[in-house]
């Protein structure tokens, strides 16, 4: 028969439970086999009677509880409470059916569980009968079979959904949606990022709902996109009553590195940092602070970002109208280093007015320097008013120009030929660069070293920090050039020396060397050479051993150069001048007389 298969099984709860009934009643006996058989068969007719009807009720009852419609496992039915005890609510499901539910399960997150005797609550049937012969229910389940039901119809009609922030995982926050859990990312918390989402916690709000996936038990929630579409309503709402130029009270809100936000009563505005005051504000936080509350003007509205932008120094009055009458050209002001730039330093004049000095007008001396190493930031200075230029609202400012020049004051205190003292600050190719009064610099070029060695050759002798002595040679203003001279310490000898001598001059030198090439003289301590070919007239007198040191020699002066420092000396010459000199003074080459004659008469005449 397949109703007791069946109950054999163990499928069929209310099958079982009619089992349960018939077998606990009466059974027939056996019939007795002895005395009165008459009596007995009737007695007997009578037992069967009463089994055979026992018999039909209990198959009727088991064909009606195979007719009656049990729940599936692992659907959700409604039970009733019947008892609340030990943390557990003992809910009836019907079909003599009870299960156990922790009560904690009754609640929501944050929140105590609200269940009493009577109330109805669906379960999710997990099992018909476990061990001890209840059946294995849950809220839980029920709830979140409900929920992800109810959860889908809001995702497919693009509908919020309400629910509520419980925990903090990797990423984000969970968020119970009545049963179903849901993951919200933490860039979908806020408009702008939180650092504190505790205000939040257990708070009842509405989603929406990103993404959503039955299968793999995966929800994704927004809490950002229903901010955003309640901001950009509030936002076209305020915006429609502004309008650019006008005057609105406002609310700082955030403060960043480039301005602040300012609420002005539901939008935002932004207070950029170049707007806020008509002077450099280096920071924000310098002049605002968050939660205070600001007058500032809508500079610009933008209908398509709803983006606005805001300013406070539009309500002050223009320090730049007046700087022309305020500032001349060529007048010198103080002010303070506010900024220091690769290129030169910002100078405030007054709030709202600053110039640039730029790098080539801080220092007369110092050209390749930072500017950092000439003024710091917060110092007073004086400056001079270079150029200004209202349009673009620039003002270029002079460091140097309030002091003097100190090529000036060298060349007023230390006129050409004036002995200076300095150390040797540089050596190059062509000369020492020697370090002066006013801390500028002077060269000696290699050509001023030294009057009797190569300029190559004196400057070996120098080194860096060495102190020396020279001679202002120069000095050019314009080009900020100062040029010295050391050989001229001591004087020029060879033009002291050579002071009356000229081309065709006869001198009378010593012979101070004998060389095969001539031989080498000596003229008031200036050395000259005599080649072989100039000792003589006469190519066999071109002797330079007829010549001994220390004889003294009349010479004529064929060159004087003053570049090289010598002198071209030739006895040849002088010998060629005198033949010269007596044939025009006592003959000529026409009246026949002979050399020996005429230079016979000469001598006579001088002896006489």
């Amino acid at each position: 028969m397949p109703a007791s298969r069946d109950i054999e099984q163990g499928r069929d709860a209310p099958a079982l439970f009619v089992l349960r009934f018939v077998l606990t009643n009466e059974t027939p006996r056996p019939a007795e086999t002895t005395a009165r058989p008459e009596k007995c068969d009737r007695k007997g007719n009578r037992d069967r009677m009463a089994q055979d009807t026992s018999m039909e009720e209990f198959e009727a009852l088991l064909n009606e509880s195979f007719e009656m419609d049990t729940p599936d496992e692992g659907t959700v039915v409604k039970g009733k409470v019947i008892a609340v005890e030990a943390g557990q609510a003992i809910i009836d499901v019907g079909y003599k059916m009870e299960g156990r539910v922790d009560l904690k399960e009754f609640a929501n997150p944050g929140e105590a569980p609200e269940i009493a005797v009577g109330d109805e609550v669906e379960v999710y049937l997990r099992s018909a009968e476990n061990a001890r012969g209840e059946a294995v229910i849950s809220r839980e389940m029920a709830r979140r079979e409900e929920a992800w039901d109810r959860l889908e119809k809001a995702y497919a009609d693009d509908q919020r959904v309400e629910g509520a922030i419980f925990g903090r995982v990797k990423g984000g926050f969970t968020v119970d949606l009545g049963g179903a859990v849901a993951f919200l990312p933490g860039s979908q918390v806020d408009v702008r990022p939180v650092r504190d989402a505790g205000p939040l916690m257990g708070l009842k709000q509405p989603f929406q709902i990103l993404k959503m996936d039955r299968r793999r038990g995966n929800i994704v929630v927004s809490r950002r996109a229903i901010l955003e579409e309640s901001r950009a309503e509030q936002r076209a709402e305020v915006i429609a009553n502004l309008t650019e130029g006008q005057t609105v009270d406002g609310v700082v809100k955030n403060i960043t590195e480039y301005g602040a936000f300012v609420d002005l009563g539901g939008v935002d505005g932004l207070l950029h940092v170049t707007d806020m005051a008509w002077r450099r504000v280096n920071h924000p936080s310098e002049i605002l602070s968050i939660g205070e509350t600001v007058k500032v003007q809508v500079i610009k509205i933008n209908k398509e970002t709803h983006r606005i932008s805001l300013g406070m120094k539009q309500l002050q009055e223009d320090p730049w109208d007046l700087v022309g009458a305020k500032f001349p050209l060529g007048s010198v002001h103080k002010g303070r280093v506010t900024n220091i730039t690769d290129y030169g330093a910002f100078v405030e004049l007054e709030p709202g007015v600053e110039g640039l000095v730029h790098v080539s007008e801080m220092s007369w001396t110092k050209k390749n320097v930072h500017p950092g190493k000439i003024v710091s930031t917060s110092q007073e200075v004086d400056v001079m008013v270079l150029e200004i230029d209202q349009a673009k609202r620039r003002v270029s400012l002079g460091l140097k120009q309030t002091m003097r020049n100190p090529w000036e004051v060298f060349a007023e205190t230390h006129p050409e030929g004036t002995e200076v003292e300095g150390e040797v600050k540089n050596i190059t190719e062509f000369g020492l660069f020697i370090g002066l009064d006013g801390d500028i610099d002077g060269m000696v070029h290699l050509s001023d070293l030294s009057w009797d060695e190569r300029g190559e050759d004196a400057i070996q002798s120098y080194k860096k920090g060495d102190i020396v002595q020279a001679v202002v040679s120069e000095v050019d203003v314009e080009k900020e050039r100062i040029s010295l001279s050391i050989k001229a310490l001591g004087g020029d000898k060879f033009a002291e020396a050579v002071g009356g001598v000229k081309r065709g001059s006869i001198i009378t030198v010593n012979v101070t060397a004998i060389e095969d090439g001539g031989i080498e003289v000596e003229y008031e301590g200036m050395k000259s050479f005599i080649r072989r070919s100039d000792l003589s007239r006469d190519r066999g007198e071109q002797r330079p051993d007829r010549f001994s040191v220390g004889d003294k020699v009349d010479v004529r002066v064929t060159n004087v150069d003053s570049k090289t420092r010598r002198l071209g000396l030739s006895i040849k010459a002088r010998e060629i001048a005198e033949e010269k000199e007596a044939v025009q003074q006592y003959g000529s080459s026409d009246s026949g007389a002979s050399l020996g004659d005429i230079l016979g008469a000469a001598l006579k005449g001088d002896n006489d």
